[in-house]
């Protein structure tokens, strides 16, 4: 792939005070309460960019993009977005803690040159219409790149890592814990020999997009249809696949408004093609003592390659669910390529999801039955809660998959399933800004 070096906009902590503050994660985690958090941390905040609040008085004239346009405008006048003076690729690093244990990631910002899929980049998730054409009217009236695209190639001998390490010894441009306690430092590598020795490693990489396809199919779009020659060109962060801090965790699936849904029958339904593990329980402490069996079995099955999931439908008992013989998926989807088939996600998707409960491609698309769940946190116990109140019916839970079947799947030239990924931690917007 073909990078270069730019000169980012970043926030001036002389106009706007603490730099970190401006900062927010992507827009497509942002909901009501985080908005509003984010907009009273910060007058400069990112947010009012990326997702701006609507109002009833919106019109062609005035809304959510013509505000983002009029905000990127006035901070660049006011300096409290200042244009870095040197052309730089930037050093992002993340610490942070996941299942107890503490990682650090890092990786680097620079432009990478825009193709066609399967010319030097590869997605490996499916998109949907009403994100890319929300971040499209905001490209077209900003002319701008603020969210990053999160790519992932191979270096098994690491040369950025090196340089990063040097990078590490003097004064981050910027650094500020979120909410979540993940530290972001961002630093810049400006020597001509380090920009010349990251430009030659990519020159042979395909890269995988981990996180942002919505963000890299507009940014194609819009350099089709504006022909810009500057937009050929997008902002992303760059990890290695043997970066150390590289971290992926499930994502859960919660369902809703299936139409005679049954827990019973489907546990019926499943025993044909799967093994079933029941962990019951009768109180709340016996429940807690449940769950946590339903995991660790899923975790040993995870280590030892086998496809399982785990269910929960508020019937007194947990379930872990394990694929018999991988060859009932050649039936399911002959179209698919071994790797695909593999996948966790695609046998939850084709199986269950589609042949048995009827969540096909359309209702994926019209977001009417299925919630996606980070892993993380609470997100297990509240989507369990979300079921025995009645809110929902069901959610299965996952394991993660792992990178090799990401690489796998996007050389086979193919796309998983929506969420079939959760790269952790995000990469945060805000801490350079690309002008087109």
């Amino acid at each position: 792939m073909e990078i270069k070096a730019f000169k980012a906009y970043r926030f001036n902590p002389e106009v706007v005070g603490t730099a970190g503050d401006c900062i927010a994660p992507p827009y497509d985690v942002i909901k009501d309460q985080l908005q509003d958090a984010l907009y009273k941390l910060n007058d400069h905040n990112i947010v009012r960019i990326i997702k701006g609040k609507q109002g009833e008085e919106d019109s062609e004239n005035n809304n959510v993009y013509t505000r983002a346009r009029d905000y990127l405008n006035s901070w660049i006048e006011e300096n409290a977005l200042r244009q870095d003076e040197k052309p730089s690729i930037y050093a992002y690093v993340q610490r942070f803690e996941a299942a107890g244990e503490k990682f650090a990631r890092s990786g680097f910002i620079a432009l990478g040159k825009l193709a066609d899929f399967g010319k030097g980049v590869q997605p490996h998730e499916k998109t949907l219409d009403g994100p890319k054409a929300d971040r499209l009217n905001l490209t077209r009236a900003c002319k701008a790149q603020f969210g990053q695209i999160f790519m992932l190639y191979n270096d098994p001998e690491k040369v950025i890592e090196s340089i990063i390490d040097k990078c590490v010894q003097g004064e981050p441009l910027v650094e500020f814990c979120d909410e979540e306690g993940v530290q972001h430092s961002l630093y810049s590598i400006d020597a001509e020999e380090d920009i010349a020795a990251a430009i030659s490693m990519m020159q042979d990489k395909d890269p995988v997009i981990a996180d942002g396809h919505h963000r890299y199919e507009t940014s194609l779009n819009y350099y089709k249809e504006s022909g810009n020659p500057n937009a050929q060109y997008r902002m992303m962060t760059f990890v290695n696949m043997y970066n150390e801090g590289l971290v992926v965790l499930p994502t859960h699936r919660l369902a809703g408004s299936i139409e005679g849904f049954d827990i019973g029958k489907l546990i019926t339904d499943l025993r044909e093609q799967f093994e079933i593990e029941e962990f019951g329980f009768s109180d709340e402490g016996e429940k807690q003592n449940a769950k946590a069996r339903m995991f660790e079995a899923l975790e040993r099955d995870y280590q030892s390659g086998r496809n399982s999931f785990g269910i929960y439908a508020a019937d007194k008992a947990f379930y872990k669910i394990t694929l018999k013989d991988i060859s009932f998926m050649e039936s399911c989807a002959p179209e698919l390529s071994e790797a695909s088939r593999k996948l966790d996600v695609t046998i939850l998707h084709r199986l269950i999801l589609e042949n048995i409960l009827g969540i096909g491609d359309a209702q994926l698309a019209s977001q009417a039955n299925l919630e996606y769940i980070k892993g993380i946190g609470s997100a297990a116990d509240d989507s369990i809660a979300r079921v025995d109140s009645g809110e929902k019916q069901v959610v299965f839970f996952m394991n993660p998959t792992p990178v090799k079947q990401v690489r796998d799947v996007a050389d086979a030239g193919e796309k998983m399933p929506q969420k079939s990924t959760f790269f952790y931690p995000k990469i945060y917007t805000g801490l350079t800004i690309n002008k087109i």
